[in-house]
């Protein structure tokens, strides 16, 4: 019996892997990645960059923080108690599947009175977010309110967050190139405090 249920938890665990990979292939089809070039001049000159997001796309956002940290960036998350307050040259860089998380919309209305540039990624190029952003990159993912299966049949915000990741590697690989600095010269600054 134990061999019977063991099968088929590997099936199933099997099945949700590929459901998951299916739903990036269909996805990475409908991005449109000059939304996601257009944002390399506003990082490159960028003085300071500071990364927000909520929950889970919070935590994706942070993962793209360290990697700009690794390519030399001055980077700070949003939130956290060393952040400076964002200035004139400065660049704010938010997360949000709906667009409309009050906390984000509101630093990035902050970020954009003081003369900071604003960048978004989010499934909802109409939101409130996006039309504060000089540039929006927009995931066709299902909103983590949304219970539409034909767009994603993972729970809540799940694609969204993966593809958030996706795309913002896709980025940092991108600058990476562009700059030309090797994986030594990036490790220089990967914490040595673990």
């Amino acid at each position: 019996m134990k061999s019977i249920l063991h099968n088929k938890e590997t099936q199933l665990v099997e099945s949700a892997m590929n459901t998951i990979i299916d739903e990036h292939i269909k996805l990475i089809h409908l991005i449109k990645y000059e939304e996601i070039a257009g944002l390399i001049p506003t990082i490159t000159d960028a003085k300071h960059i500071f990364i927000m997001g909520a929950g889970r796309t919070g935590l994706m956002m942070k993962a793209a923080a360290m990697r700009l940290m690794h390519l030399g960036y001055e980077v700070h998350v949003v939130g956290e108690t060393t952040a400076p307050a964002i200035m004139e040259g400065d660049v704010f860089i938010a997360g949000s599947g709906s667009g409309t998380t009050s906390g984000i919309v509101s630093a990035a209305e902050t970020a954009k009175k003081v003369g900071a540039e604003v960048l978004c990624f989010t499934t909802n190029p109409s939101s409130a977010l996006a039309q504060l952003a000089k540039h929006t990159v927009t995931i066709p993912a299902a909103q983590k309110q949304e219970r539409d299966t034909a767009v994603s049949k993972q729970y809540a915000g799940s694609l969204f967050e993966q593809s958030l990741l996706l795309v913002f590697d896709a980025l940092i690989q991108t600058l990476w190139e562009l700059d030309g600095s090797t994986a030594s010269e990036l490790w220089k600054r990967h914490a040595n405090m673990e």
